[in-house]
């Protein structure tokens, strides 16, 4: 057992460092480009969390100095309209990075969605070409979630070569993507998920554990082995018994930091990454164009 608590992963002070860079590199490049990068967020009907992350990633566009193009929708908006628009925003020259807000409301077809954008302007790192350059270890724009959960743990220089990695979630949106990215890294990766035997042996056996299942402090300690890196990639709203709401991650922080030599909080954790690695990719597909 720990004697000490674990030391916190803070991704929020991250990526305030990563959104500083990022806006010094615009100023370098816009004399040259003769135009600030532009990241398009399309956002359908009034989900209320979905509201929230845009408005975060608005606020932070316009803090490092990306143009924000956003387009709100209503719940009636067909798939045909949608898809009109995300090829209208491949073929503008001012647009770098084209993001659809998820979830979408019943009826859209998300993947169909994903798959019409250019995977050169595919901000969320997800598209199928994209994917695919990950799995081949080639340069390409990587899904935000797991490239903000590699680029945490380079900065407290947490070794992953020759270590047991165990990855609980199986999603495309993480689960995969950050299985492949351990892997290049040269860790020994386990996915875990709903049909896993005996889920925390397998947890238990993890030097670092990535929880990303979306199920509230589902991690509990005697599912961590003592001294492991913990990762938090849930982010879930629940009511206490006096009705009020809070965040909580897929591990009970506060148990587990008893535990764990590392863990990340939430909120502040893997969230503000996630929306840095946004804007990276934005800033990455538009130094392209210098290439051009």
């Amino acid at each position: 057992m720990n004697t000490t608590k674990a030391q916190i992963l803070d991704g929020k002070a991250l990526a305030k460092k990563i959104q500083s860079d990022l806006q010094q590199k615009i100023a370098t490049l816009e004399p040259n480009i003769g135009r600030p990068p532009g990241l398009a967020v399309l956002m359908v009907g009034d989900n209320p969390a979905s509201a929230v992350y845009v408005r975060n990633k608005e606020k932070a566009c316009s803090r490092v100095g990306i143009a924000s193009v956003g387009k709100h929708f209503s719940a009636q908006v067909t798939q045909e309209e949608l898809t009109a628009e995300i090829h209208r925003l491949n073929e503008n020259d001012r647009v770098d990075g084209i993001l659809v807000q998820l979830p979408l409301p019943d009826g859209l077809d998300s993947v169909a969605l994903l798959h019409e954008i250019d995977p050169q302007k595919d901000a969320d790192g997800l598209h199928p070409v994209n994917l695919g350059h990950l799995v081949r270890s080639e340069t390409g724009l990587r899904s935000c979630t797991p490239a903000g959960v590699m680029k945490l743990l380079a900065e407290y220089n947490i070794a992953l070569s020759g270590k047991k990695a165990v990855v609980v979630g199986r999603s495309i949106l993480v689960g995969k993507p950050i299985t492949l990215m351990l892997l290049e890294a040269n860790a020994t990766v386990t996915i875990a998920h709903s049909r896993t035997q005996d889920l925390t042996a397998v947890c238990r056996q993890a030097d670092i554990l990535v929880a990303a299942v979306g199920k509230p402090e589902m991690i509990t300690p005697d599912m961590v082995k003592p001294g492991a890196v913990v990762i938090d990639v849930g982010i879930n709203r629940v009511t206490d018994s006096d009705g009020k709401s809070r965040l909580v991650g897929d591990v009970a922080y506060d148990a587990v930091a008893e535990v764990a030599s590392y863990i990340t909080p939430v909120p502040g954790g893997i969230g503000p990454m996630t929306v840095a690695m946004l804007l990276s990719n934005t800033v990455l597909s538009y130094q392209e164009k210098m290439t051009i």
